[in-house]
């Protein structure tokens, strides 16, 4: 953020107290002194959530479905509501994924952007995580250079780790016109 004053600035900013840890000068994943847990997580491990959902919608928009799929539990869950029964296992949740692509594509080319936004994680006992956050989808054709909103959704994510690995035991889609 930049702010703008009449004034020129002299010197270094001697706001912060002496002998307090900055960025800078803190060990990788420790705390900022004082700094509250994000949303009952530590800072690192909503960092590393992040980074899984970064990774998540690199492989949507790169088009690699089974690699996205492999980001689940071998038994995950992926229901959207109320567009259709769940979808149970990788296989499945590929499939599902390829169906609705075909169905609002019709095979034409389309380039689509995820966004997300207000991402809350929480840690349960044994070691799940609980994730909400919304999604919105950008949609671009050959033919028409703007994107297009695709849609805009609630998603709530049971994340487990498995083999070292985050993955998606359950997620749940709820689209924001059917949420009303």
């Amino acid at each position: 953020m930049t702010t703008h004053t009449s004034e020129p600035t002299t010197g270094p900013d001697t706001s912060i107290t002496p002998g307090t840890p900055t960025l800078g000068t803190l060990a990788p994943g420790a705390a900022v002194p004082g700094a509250p847990a994000v949303s009952g997580t530590s800072a690192l491990l909503f960092a590393q959530v992040q980074q899984f959902y970064a990774r998540q919608s690199a492989l949507l928009r790169e088009s690699r479905v089974s690699e996205y799929a492999a980001t689940f539990t071998e038994d995950g869950v992926l229901t959207c509501v109320p567009a259709g029964p769940r979808a149970r296992g990788r296989a499945a949740v590929a499939a599902a994924l390829l169906a609705v692509h075909e169905r609002r594509t019709g095979g034409e080319p389309v380039r689509r952007r995820y966004w997300q936004d207000a991402l809350e994680v929480s840690e349960l006992p044994g070691g799940e995580l609980q994730a909400r956050y919304g999604m919105l989808v950008t949609e671009v054709r050959p033919w028409q250079p703007a994107a297009v909103v695709g849609g805009s959704a609630a998603v709530e994510d049971l994340l487990v780790l498995d083999g070292g690995e985050l993955r998606v035991r359950h997620r749940r889609i709820t689209p924001d016109h059917v949420s009303f």
